[in-house]
């Protein structure tokens, strides 16, 4: 077989060799516009755009675009009401607060005490120390609360102190002074 050599004629395409050139137009000064100042008003507020975006109405059919899962996507823990996440999640495995060791020990037996010190006893002046005189003094807040007597400072004059608990170097200056110390016991009673 024989092949034919097909040539493809170009037309080159012709550009004019003096081009006229083009006319300068000059443009008359433009008329600046007086700066007007604008005072914000309640007249002249306007709420920004998308400030107010209308209520997501969920639930009302599949034309709405928000039916059927309510745009909650499909079944998991996000789909449902209630709690998905808390404080210290960290997406199923065991959170940190559980990995941790624990150390100390808090005793579910332990005593509150409001506590008294010797220094604020000197200044009262009658001899026997209550637990309603010590709330009315404003040296406790409750006589509800059990109240210790702490060895803090020095007493001078014999007094006769009730609470629920001394120590050992408030006892003893309580008596150095030449007064009495009175236990009251879990029923209230001296």
């Amino acid at each position: 077989m024989e092949k034919k050599i097909i040539k493809k004629k170009t037309t080159a395409i012709k550009k004019p060799l003096n081009k006229p050139k083009a006319e300068v137009k000059v443009s008359k000064p433009k008329k600046v516009a007086q700066q007007v100042e604008v005072v914000a008003g309640l007249h002249n507020l306007k709420i920004p755009y998308g400030a107010h975006k209308p209520k997501k109405l969920l639930g009302r059919g599949s034309g709405s675009g928000h039916g059927k899962t309510s745009t909650r996507g499909s079944k998991g823990q996000t789909s449902r009401t209630g709690r998905d996440f808390y404080a210290g999640f960290e997406g199923g495995q065991t959170p940190l607060i559980r990995r941790i060791a624990k150390r100390g020990f808090t005793s579910v037996f332990k005593k509150e005490f409001q506590i008294v010190n010797l220094d604020a006893l000197k200044n009262i002046k009658d001899t026997v120390v209550t637990l309603a005189l010590l709330e009315e003094k404003g040296l406790i807040k409750n006589q509800v609360i059990a109240v210790k007597i702490l060895g803090g400072g020095e007493l001078k004059h014999p007094l006769t102190v009730q609470a629920h608990a001394f120590s050992k170097g408030a006892m003893d200056k309580i008596q150095k002074a030449g007064g009495k110390t009175e236990i009251i016991n879990a029923d209230g009673n001296v």
